[in-house]
């Protein structure tokens, strides 16, 4: 079973993820539950109902959201195994990966935030 969600697709959290992402402590169905997480967050912080618009927005803003869902789902799956699948993954290595994406994660929802953005997206 593929991970199913709306606003993100498994290459893009994957990818976030990196090499080493711990695949078989992080299962389809957690990247479900993840996903829907950050999509509830990403609508509920916005005011606006992404998940009904997203099919239909534009292509730029739905790589804006899909960034955002995608490293909210890559950072829960790294913390469900720090050292990585293999073990190896040292804590500075998974430190900077989750810094890295938590700051990828505010940029998105600094730009998706301003109410002049969501406008813009309504009107896009």
């Amino acid at each position: 079973m593929a991970s199913t969600h709306i606003m993100t697709t498994e290459v893009e959290y994957k990818m976030k993820a990196g090499d080493n992402y711990p695949a078989t402590a992080f299962p389809d169905a957690s990247a479900t539950a993840s996903g829907l997480m950050g999509e509830s967050i990403i609508n509920c912080v916005c005011r606006n109902n992404f998940s009904d618009t997203y099919a239909t927005d534009n292509v730029d803003v739905r790589y804006i959201i899909s960034n955002f869902v995608a490293c909210f789902i890559a950072i829960d799956a790294l913390n469900c195994k720090p050292t990585g699948e293999d073990g190896a993954m040292g804590r500075i290595e998974y430190e900077d990966r989750i810094n890295v994406l938590r700051d990828s994660m505010l940029r998105s929802l600094g730009i998706l935030r301003n109410q002049n953005t969501v406008t813009f997206i309504n009107q896009a």
